[in-house]
């Protein structure tokens, strides 16, 4: 093993070095009290602080964090004491790319990398992780002797899902040999140095920190979260050198896997460090080493179809045809129909194709029987189609209803994709999703406009109708049981969610209908039911067998949990949730912040280090992770005052919840507008003067009992 060792020791020697030089430049030249941080991060430097519990703030602050680099690198004659040596690369790896945003606030504007993950899109990718739209996580780097092999490693990757960083001359490699790269595809080009590597480190190191409830200074509870919750692995394309040899062996202290295509021979660690210079093998070897198993769907469609790329933006002069509800008539509907009524995978097109005109009308209706199926599980089934329809290389869909946007792109077209396309998607996913309580699936796509209109006029408006009625009837008092959902414990061990009618998950993905029809799909799945027994006090929602099931699903981590309060044991958090409110004290309210939010705020922390308080299962009194529909519930925040509480949110976000307020607000308190009563960043970020824009806006809070 020597061979190994020494190249390892080699490779972290270097950079020690290089760090201590780097560090003693920068101090020299800006003074050790000069501000240093990544950006958009609640976590300082965060592999620093996740394994050490330093706040890298200043530049003085990296000296003793080189000191502890170098008292990791023994030298001795040990792989494990190597491998050590391969985590003191990680940290001059942060260190120096850190240096890189002291004087420039984007120092990778001119690299075709992005550098640094920011907290939100980490928190954003919390969800598909834990569902299994995103089933692992390739780093590639190096440059290939024959680009196309990386190219179709990287493609395969893609194809089935596994979010793919990229390191060094791959990029181009891969960009020439057509790739389509970005965050939207999962496909993320860090940048060209190899410390760039250290980037996606840090996603797995935050995911430690904010969906596990691992403690800063917890080194051994990191590595442990990394290899048994991170499913991660390295590929090297082309020669190495003690450098990467060095940063691989910290990839494998985290327990991530590293493949290389040269012979290592005897150097060689069995389900650590592993050769495959066949690359046609290189993805399976991969998957096989973290144990990542891809259920492939194979579908009769002529372009690729893979969660990667839900995320394309389809551009207008990119585009073959639209079909856009402010132009032409849209509806997207599923029904229940009897079993006789429903002639399998019948497909039917009424009206042009996609070779007619360029803008056209489309109405999806969808027909499913089953002895199982049920009316509420229309909905679920509806909502689908939108990932469905995006999972389709070269389309995009947004909206839902009759209010839908699809762009088919000019080389999706040209490779062939039609409307009977998105009916066999529909068809094949419908009955593999929903096998459990569909058996008969037909399909018809309506592109005549008139047509389109008259069912969108006279079948489909009815149908939301009476679906909406019924949901405004749905309240928490009016069912006899509530779910768990507990889909992000596989990142976040010690958090369940709990869904009622009137409080979604707080991913904003999981309503109470889709966790009554998981349970129904999967009775022993993430969704099981909690009978509403041994009510303790209405005002907070505390429930006997609310805290029975929270406690079996965490198994005892969290034991009591309230339903309507942010004070008395709030619901806890993975992470992935989609706002947190907080209490401003100043104000006597609560601010509201989406993850999208980057500004201050009154409380005078930013989204991050609001969502630092809470996640990964802890109950932090006074903050509240949740949905974005759930600031406008009746049960929002009902223990403490309700809705009046709201004293500030981002403008994107107020404008985006503002009608569904404005109508509860009016419905319980008889306040017109309440929305315009709330602050937002236009207004002011300063505690003081939102106490004066409250005052002149005469907002209920200023009124209100004390909080606590």
């Amino acid at each position: 093993m020597s061979v190994l060792t020494d190249l390892i020791y080699g490779g972290s020697n270097a950079v020690a070095g290089l760090t201590e030089g780097a560090v003693n430049d920068a101090i020299a030249k800006y003074g050790a009290d000069k501000a240093i941080a990544f950006p958009d991060t609640a976590y300082f430097f965060p592999t620093i602080y996740a394994a050490t519990g330093v706040k890298v703030k200043t530049l003085g602050d990296l000296v003793p964090c080189v000191s502890v680099l170098k008292s990791l690198i023994t030298n001795q004659e040990d792989l494990g004491q190597a491998l050590n040596a391969g985590l003191a690369t990680a940290v001059g790896a942060e260190i120096l790319e850190g240096l890189k945003w002291v004087d420039n606030a984007e120092p990778y504007a001119n690299d075709s990398g992005i550098g640094f993950v920011p907290d939100p899109i980490i928190r954003s990718l919390g969800v598909p992780l834990v569902t299994g739209d995103i089933p692992g996580v390739a780093v590639v780097l190096g440059k290939a002797d024959n680009a196309e092999d990386v190219v179709n490693v990287v493609k395969d990757y893609q194809s089935k899902g596994i979010m793919t960083f990229m390191v060094g001359d791959v990029i181009e490699q891969c960009a020439e040999g057509g790739v389509k790269m970005g965050l939207e595809f999962r496909v993320i080009p860090l940048g060209h140095d190899v410390t760039s590597v250290i980037h996606v480190v840090t996603v797995a190191v935050r995911a430690a920190l904010i969906f596990g409830n691992v403690q800063p200074g917890d080194l051994g509870g990191l590595l442990t979260y990394t290899k048994e919750r991170v499913p991660a692995f390295v590929n090297t394309f082309g020669a190495i050198d003690a450098v990467v040899v060095s940063a691989g062996a910290g990839a494998i202290a985290l327990g991530f896997p590293v493949v290389v295509d040269i012979d290592l021979g005897e150097n060689q660690v069995p389900g650590a460090l592993e050769s495959v210079c066949d690359h046609s093998l290189t993805v399976k070897k991969s998957l096989e080493l973290r144990n990542i198993k891809i259920k492939v769907k194979e579908l009769p469609i002529p372009v690729a179809f893979a969660a990667a790329f839900e995320g394309e933006i389809i551009r207008k002069s990119d585009m073959h045809n639209e079909f856009y509800s402010g132009k032409n008539p849209t509806a997207e509907l599923v029904v229940m129909r009897e079993l006789d009524e429903v002639e399998d995978h019948k497909i039917t097109i009424v009206g042009p194709d996609l070779d007619g005109a360029s803008e056209l009308a489309l109405a999806t209706f969808v027909e499913v029987a089953g002895k199982k199926m049920q009316i509420d599980f229309e909905s679920v089934i509806e909502r689908k189609f939108h990932a469905w329809f995006n999972y389709m290389e070269g389309v995009m869909h947004t909206g839902q209803r009759n209010q839908v946007r699809v762009r088919v792109s000019k080389n999706a077209f040209e490779a062939g994709l039609r409307l009977k396309d998105f009916a066999e998607v529909l068809y094949v996913m419908i009955m593999d999703e929903f096998d459990a309580v569909v058996d008969k699936c037909q399909i018809t796509l309506i592109t005549d406009v008139e047509k389109a209109a008259a069912f969108r006029d006279e079948i489909a408006m009815p149908r939301y109708n009476q679906r909406d009625d019924r949901l405004a009837s749905m309240t928490d008092e009016a069912v006899d049981r509530y779910y768990t959902c507990i889909l992000c414990q596989s990142f976040a061990p010690a958090h369940c969610c709990v869904v009622t009618p009137e409080r979604l998950g707080l991913c904003g993905a999981v309503s109470w209908l889709d966790a009554k029809a998981t349970n129904e799909l999967d009775p022993n799945g993430p969704c099981q039911p909690i009978f509403k027994e041994g009510c303790l006090d209405e005002r907070t929602g505390r429930f006997e067998s609310v805290n029975k099931a929270i406690s079996d699903a965490t198994h005892g981590a969290v034991e009591n949990v309230t339903l309507y309060s942010i004070l008395e044991d709030p619901m806890t958090s993975c992470g992935c949730f989609e706002c947190i409110c907080g209490i401003e004290p100043v104000s006597n309210g609560v601010i509201v912040v989406n993850r999208e939010y980057k500004g201050m705020t009154p409380a005078g922390m930013t989204f991050g280090e609001l969502a630092s308080c809470t996640g990964g299962g802890v109950q932090t009194p006074g903050f509240m992770g949740h949905g974005r529909h759930f600031i406008s519930s009746k049960k929002f925040l009902y223990a403490e005052g309700g809705i009046e509480r709201i004293v500030w949110m981002p403008k994107e976000l107020k404008d985006d919840v503002a009608e569904r307020l404005n109508k509860t607000a009016l419905e319980l308190y008889g306040i017109e507008n309440f929305a315009d009563m709330v602050a937002d960043e236009t207004v002011t970020c300063d505690a003081e003067e939102l106490i004066a824009w409250l005052t002149e806006k005469g907002h209920p809070v200023l009124g209100m009992e004390p909080l606590a």
